[in-house]
């Protein structure tokens, strides 16, 4: 079947751009392999490092068999070699055995993990309940602390309105300054009796420990 006039016109315009020496060219033929091995200069600097070594012998003798003239016995790896490929064989390709007992020894440690969560989980269960009464408490005695903190500001407010006068504005600074001091004076009396409290008690426990203390209640030695 003719192909189309357009393609058949567009053909013959790509041709004359070419021109009549496209018609005639001619890609070369690939390289031929020397029949026998082919060894390169070693005191050639554009020779490249791998082919001076055992690993191009090796492709030589591969290729070309006893006509290499390689030894066959030199592309053996040496003692060192090969422990160093059993080494690398044990690392990256353990035994069945090897692995069965990887696989245990890590089922027996996550298991253990498990179990000791799991105890973990339990002891704290068991104290959940005494922790939520201490965190009750502590609500408890903070709410009756700040209750009590507000008590003691309204009396001292109260105090002081008392002395300043009910016209005299809370928010004044003499109001203030009044009932800072107050304040510093309550606070003090406070602390004083703690420490009195505390004396108390450093005196009764002594004197507890030695009435039940034979040896100092008893009567002194001659």
């Amino acid at each position: 079947m003719a192909a189309p006039v357009p393609q058949a016109r567009s053909l013959l315009r790509l041709a004359a751009i070419l021109g009549p020496g496209s018609r005639g060219y001619r890609a070369p033929p690939p390289p031929r392999r020397s029949p026998g091995p082919w060894w390169p200069d070693p005191e050639d600097p554009l020779t490249p490092r791998w082919q001076l070594g055992p690993r191009y012998a090796a492709k030589q003798f591969a290729r070309h068999g006893a006509a290499s003239g390689v030894a066959p016995g030199s592309l053996w790896p040496s003692q060192e070699q090969l422990l160093e490929l059993e080494a690398e064989e044990r690392e990256w390709c353990p035994s069945l055995a090897d692995m069965q007992e990887s696989l245990r020894v890590q089922q027996l440690a996550e298991e253990e993990k498990r179990r000791a969560r799991e105890q973990l989980i339990a002891e704290q269960m068991a104290k959940m309940p005494q922790m939520i009464e201490n965190w009750r408490q502590q609500q408890r005695e903070r709410w009756e602390k700040a209750q009590a903190d507000k008590e003691r500001r309204a009396q001292l407010q109260a105090e002081v309105q008392e002395r300043l006068g009910y016209h005299v504005d809370p928010r004044s600074a003499r109001f203030q300054e009044l009932l800072q001091d107050l304040e510093k004076q309550q606070r003090k009396r406070l602390k004083e009796e703690k420490q009195r409290q505390k004396k108390e008690a450093r005196a009764a426990a002594m004197a507890a420990a030695a009435a039940q203390d034979p040896a100092t209640s008893g009567a002194p030695s001659s």
